[in-house]
């Protein structure tokens, strides 16, 4: 028997694609353009690409799925405000490498208002750019940078023929990260089907889990679930530490052996239309805690829901995390991992050499999302529409002042959370992460 297929939530409409658009050239003077190249193909071996993936906020703008594309916002253009240069229609190459939409395709699947193909770009940005005075693009995008200086200098050699080309670059990133920081329900909606799709696929390691196999097994069981709901793969490198290898914050080689009395961290998450899920799940290989593995890991969950718990309009992620310092280091200090005052072991960071990260990030379009964390120098609020994950964690070095019981164990356990007007949505409750759920789980092999 297959296992159960999800239905897939539907994907964003063209008219949130125009309207996000359409905030952006509000936003700008009249006389101004936007630039926003695509991404390309990279090569991954002699003539074999990595599967394509396109930018994040030339997607968030566009939605249109190929590569070598580039996106213009004419504010005020009569002829259309929103122009798309795409790849040629090639019927050889598309023989080999799949239909390209085109020209008359980009306008009639994706809403732009005109479309060209990348043969007459050159020729056509010259005019479309003429008497743009400012002209926002990602100023960290040497593609971008190349562009704009190649029909600024084309212009500038034209001036005395009436010419005028941009006087100013200035960067569009901050303006475009500014919105993708709250989400729609749109979006809201594919991350909560990233979020099942990653959380049945860390209940199905979990039941796999087992002495003798290996930290790629679970990798494989993972990755399976993603493809097999629709997903394009994991959002980021799957992370499988067995045993010691969980106190490396971004382990990713996944080739040792699960041995039996160790604990496995599995931070792993799918990507779906490209927005991500991401869940850190920590469980014993056999399916049962030891006394101590079960002590530090009930300290990780409490803190954990507290966070969790606190989460808000009006509270801000530096508050979350002093939260949980606070409780880990109370924690550390009542197992002896620690000792002295709690604000003394704060203050002194004492806490450092167990617990190293911060508490939270923006999960979005990228797992590590846009959006600024202060405004004014001071902590950002939160405010409904924003995502965020919690995940704090606990990493023993196995040294020789450490007890021995405790020494090598790595834990951490991360949700992804969704800001309400009324507090929160925890979009990950599909997978347990309470020691007596986790066991019962893991006894039903």
């Amino acid at each position: 028997m297959l296992p159960e297929i999800l239905t897939r939530p539907a994907p964003i409409a063209n008219d949130e694609y125009r309207a996000r658009r359409r905030a952006l050239m509000d936003a700008l003077p009249a006389d101004s353009a936007v630039l926003l190249p695509g991404a390309s193909l990279v090569t991954r071996s002699r003539d074999s690409e990595f599967p394509f993936r396109q930018d994040s906020d030339f997607h968030y703008l566009s939605g249109f799925p190929e590569p070598d594309a580039l996106l213009l916002l004419l504010p005020g253009r009569a002829e259309g405000e929103c122009v798309l240069f795409c790849q040629d229609r090639n019927p050889l190459m598309e023989a080999w490498t799949g239909i390209r939409l085109g020209a008359e395709g980009a306008v009639r699947e994706h809403g732009v208002d005109q479309a060209f193909e990348n043969a007459e770009r050159d020729e056509r940005l010259e005019a479309l750019l003429d008497g743009r005075h400012t002209l926002y693009l990602p100023l960290d995008s040497a593609e971008a940078m190349a562009i704009a200086e190649e029909v600024r200098g084309a212009l500038m050699a034209r001036v005395r023929q009436g010419a005028r080309p941009p006087e100013a670059l200035a960067d569009l990133l901050p303006l475009i990260h500014e919105a993708r920081l709250i989400k729609s329900e749109a979006e809201l909606a594919l991350l909560r089907h990233a979020a099942e799709i990653s959380a049945r696929a860390h209940r199905r390691a979990m039941r796999a889990a087992r002495p003798g196999l290996a930290e790629y097994h679970l990798q494989a069981e993972l990755e399976h679930e993603f493809r097999w709901q629709g997903g394009s793969g994991a959002a980021y490198a799957s992370i499988v530490g067995g045993g010691a290898n969980a106190c490396v914050l971004h382990y990713i080689e996944n080739q040792a052996p699960l041995a039996d009395g160790d604990l496995v961290l599995i931070d792993a998450g799918a990507e779906f239309d490209l927005y991500a899920g991401d869940i850190t799940r920590t469980f014993p290989v056999n399916g049962r805690f030891s006394e101590a593995q079960r002590a530090l890991y009930e300290l990780v969950l409490r803190v954990q829901e507290q966070a969790v718990a606190a989460i808000r309009p009006g509270t801000t992620l530096v508050r979350l995390h002093e939260g949980v310092v606070r409780g880990l280091t109370e924690g550390l200090i009542e197992l002896g991992l620690l000792e002295g005052e709690v604000q003394a072991r704060i203050d002194d960071e004492s806490y450092r050499r167990f617990y190293l990260h911060s508490t939270s990030h923006w999960l979005g379009l990228d797992v590590h999302d846009v959006g600024a964390y202060r405004q004014g120098g001071e902590p950002r609020p939160l405010v409904p529409g924003m995502v965020l994950t919690v995940e704090p964690g606990l990493y023993v070095p196995a040294d020789d002042d450490i007890p021995e019981a405790f020494r090598g164990i790595g834990i951490r356990i991360e949700d992804d959370v969704a800001v309400t007007a009324g507090g929160h949505e925890v979009l990950t409750t599909g997978v347990p992460k309470r020691v007596s759920e986790i066991e019962a789980l893991m006894a039903r092999k």
